[in-house]
């Protein structure tokens, strides 16, 4: 399985220890999803919310047009650690990657962090949602529809294109 190198080094470091210690990972990487730029404080309205997602989960994504780099924004509650954990190994893995790196992802490459034993197939769900959301995102910037975009996708900034200064 090809994957970047950070995002690797998640899947690697799960597969090391037993099923047990896993969700605990899971919880600890929740604590370490970065807190949100001032632009998408008010995430409900500024970012693309993951409807599959058990816990209200919100996500946005910017294509830098200097350097194809990928940056990622997700808003959990804190009372949903699950769900941010799964946010904070993408942002993690993914987070300054390529477009092209972060669309050469498996969309399975989940099963390789051994969860399935400890989560249920629902988050699991969720966590599979975010990765198809991020892709689509990065498609989209990559490729842009000569058609108006939907409000939803324009207007709330779910697909940015950033410049470098």
């Amino acid at each position: 399985m090809s994957l970047p190198p950070r995002l690797a080094d998640i899947v690697a470091e799960f597969a090391e220890v037993r099923p047990a210690e896993r969700l605990q990972l899971l919880l600890e990487l929740a604590e370490e999803l970065p807190d949100l730029p001032e632009r998408y404080a008010d995430a409900s309205t500024t970012m693309e919310q993951v409807h599959e997602c058990q816990s209200p989960l919100f996500l946005a994504v910017e294509v830098d047009d200097a350097d194809d780099r990928v940056r990622l924004y997700f808003s959990a509650p804190p009372e949903a650690p699950t769900t941010r954990g799964f946010a904070a190994i993408l942002h993690t893995g993914l987070d300054g990657e390529s477009a092209d790196a972060v669309l050469a992802v498996p969309d399975d490459f989940y099963t390789a962090l051994g969860l399935a034993e400890v989560v249920s197939p629902l988050r699991l769900r969720g966590l599979a949602a975010m990765l198809a959301r991020i892709k689509h995102r990065v498609r989209a910037a990559k490729h842009p529809d000569p058609a108006p975009s939907s409000p939803r996708a324009g207007a709330s900034g779910t697909v940015g294109h950033t410049t470098s200064s």
